[in-house]
């Protein structure tokens, strides 16, 4: 499969604003936090690049091989704590969007284990790793072979 376009290319403004929205969030989201959500998003979008991606920087900053694995299956995988789980619910739910948006349980947990902050700040990070997903399996972005 051949790269359709390098949008930081073509649009350089438009990827320095996400760029932006990446920043602030690696800024406020506890970082191995992030990378679950971050792995868990792109598995859902099917985000060849990404998946590479974060898995690796996950696996550079120390994470196990073995909970990033389990992140395809986090509900029934028991690595994972109350925070993580929540995040992650909350991942597959913005994530998957659908009809009737985050459902009151989802959103509920999260606000019970994170502060008002710190949920917004996932909501943002969520958004964030769409918009690159989106890029990157618009334009076939694929991960390096090495």
């Amino acid at each position: 499969m051949q790269a359709r376009m390098n949008v930081a290319q073509a649009a350089p403004e438009a990827y320095r604003a996400v760029l932006g929205l990446e920043k602030y969030v690696r800024a406020n989201v506890e970082h191995r936090l992030l990378e679950l959500v971050k792995l868990r998003a792109s598995m859902v979008n099917g985000c060849a690049f990404c998946v590479d991606m974060h898995s690796r920087e996950a696996l550079g900053a120390g994470e196990s091989s073995r909970r990033l694995f389990a992140v395809a299956a986090w509900h029934d995988a028991p690595f994972f704590d109350e925070r993580e789980r929540a995040a992650l619910a909350l991942t597959d739910a913005v994530t998957r969007l659908g009809e009737h948006g985050v459902p009151d349980e989802v959103w509920d947990t999260a606000n019970r284990v994170f502060a008002e902050k710190e949920v917004a700040d996932l909501v943002v990070a969520i958004a964030t790793i769409n918009v690159w997903n989106r890029i990157s399996v618009t334009t076939r972005t694929q991960p390096p072979t090495e």
